[in-house]
């Protein structure tokens, strides 16, 4: 009978370990994102996206280990609890770009209202969002931007009251782009959410990118995984 093939056995394993390297860059990137949105102050249900995206990086550092070992040590049930998985997550994978594209416009409708209810913790006068709104002051003066929505209607009475210099321009020459004169002083024209929307599409694109070139691999991992459990079974 013959053999199991050295070629197959070994790109099997190297691939595996490729694609253990690939979850941990997606791992380390979706953390990266879901800890850089929180200190700026987007809602956790915006990073929802993102939550699956360090559920699937961990994932696939499961199965690459699940497929080098199955590879070595020539483990049928290894290969094929790897193959299942992976087959698994491709449709996932599939299955949430489909559904991304046909409800896009709800997704957008959904992050504007959460923007929206997000301007009442600016308007708080409580103390309970307190330190929302302290993060968001340090967003602010990082992006050159004032309020979410509307500018500094945003903050209400909180404006004057929790800082004197709210949203003002730092710019020696302000000029009409970036500043408008608003309680006879300067401050930023955009509003913050522009600056979070914005964030979220090109975090978008590059999840996106990351998600297409990762079908690929698995493809790939299907194809030489299921060629390697046959070999086995032929010996």
């Amino acid at each position: 009978m013959a053999g199991v093939s050295s070629c197959l056995k070994y790109s099997m394993f190297i691939f595996n370990f490729f694609f253990w390297v690939c979850g941990c860059i997606i791992l380390g990137f979706s953390i990266w994102i879901r800890v850089s949105g929180a200190q700026q102050g987007i809602d956790s249900s915006m990073l929802a996206g993102v939550n699956l995206l360090i559920a699937v990086g961990a994932i696939i550092m499961i199965l690459g280990f699940l497929g080098c070992c199955g590879a070595v040590k020539e483990n049928r049930c290894m290969l094929m609890l790897f193959f299942i998985a992976l087959l698994l997550i491709l449709i996932l994978q599939i299955t949430g770009g489909v559904l991304g594209a046909v409800y896009k416009s709800q997704v957008e409708t959904a992050l504007n209202l959460t923007l929206s209810a997000s301007v009442d913790a600016l308007q708080s006068t409580t103390g309970e969002y307190k330190e929302y709104q302290e993060e968001f002051q340090k967003l602010q003066r990082m992006n050159q931007c004032c309020g979410l929505l509307n500018g500094a209607k945003d903050w209400g009475e909180n404006f004057n009251k929790l800082s004197p210099n709210m949203c003002e321009c730092e710019l020696e020459n302000p000029s009409s782009d970036i500043c408008i004169k608003y309680n006879n002083r300067y401050i930023y024209k955009k509003p913050c959410g522009e600056v979070i929307m914005k964030e979220i599409k090109d975090n978008l694109v590059i999840i996106m990118g990351i998600a297409f070139g990762l079908a690929v691999v698995e493809i790939l991992g299907l194809v030489f995984s299921m060629c390697l459990y046959c070999q086995i079974g032929r010996k």
